[in-house]
């Protein structure tokens, strides 16, 4: 009986010591994984990949891997799916979507009390027509990069996204 007290009480102190360890190892996780997305934010060079999609109208739709929003400090690309109202149809109609690249753009960045990110992208190209008609694009970010995007265009419903920050792979 002396025995099997003893080996329930090496048992119970393992455990708690084991928990302790996962529970630090895991805000250190949290905190590299924040101090990743600053850095990342602050260096304009980033990737916003899209999860999922709420349109104005209509159901959300989980979307497949491949659509995003590129951003370096001197180009931001823009692959997005659309769903929902045009008030003025594109002239070629495989020009759906969000898809602009642009090379003349305003961008700023503010961090809320809470340490997200607020990120407003404003395209200086004008295009009325198509999928490069974009007014402005939002970025919302958490510490740990999870985000939503809303892009407000001059003939369409606005749409958002949801999806993850992630570091910009080098172009070969």
């Amino acid at each position: 009986m002396k025995n099997l007290t003893k080996l329930l009480m090496v048992s119970v102190v393992v455990l708690f010591c084991t928990q302790a360890v996962t529970a630090q190892s895991r805000k250190e996780r949290e905190a590299a994984k924040a101090e990743k997305i600053k850095t990342l934010l602050e260096s304009q060079n980033y990737v916003f990949e899209a999860d999922y999609v709420i349109p104005q109208t209509g159901n959300s739709k989980s979307l497949t891997y491949g659509y995003d929003l590129t951003v370096s400090k001197d180009t931001v690309v823009a692959y997005l799916p659309y769903y929902g109202r045009v008030t003025l149809a594109p002239i070629d109609p495989t020009d759906g979507g969000v898809k602009f690249t642009s090379t003349s753009f305003s961008y700023k960045s503010t961090v809320d009390k809470k340490g997200s990110y607020n990120i407003i992208i404003t395209p200086n190209e004008r295009n009325d027509r198509g999928s490069k008609d974009v007014r402005y694009v939002r970025l919302n970010i958490g510490a740990t990069g999870y985000a939503s995007l809303q892009v407000i265009s001059n003939n369409r419903d606005a749409i958002s996204y949801n999806g993850t920050i992630v570091e910009r792979k080098p172009v070969k």
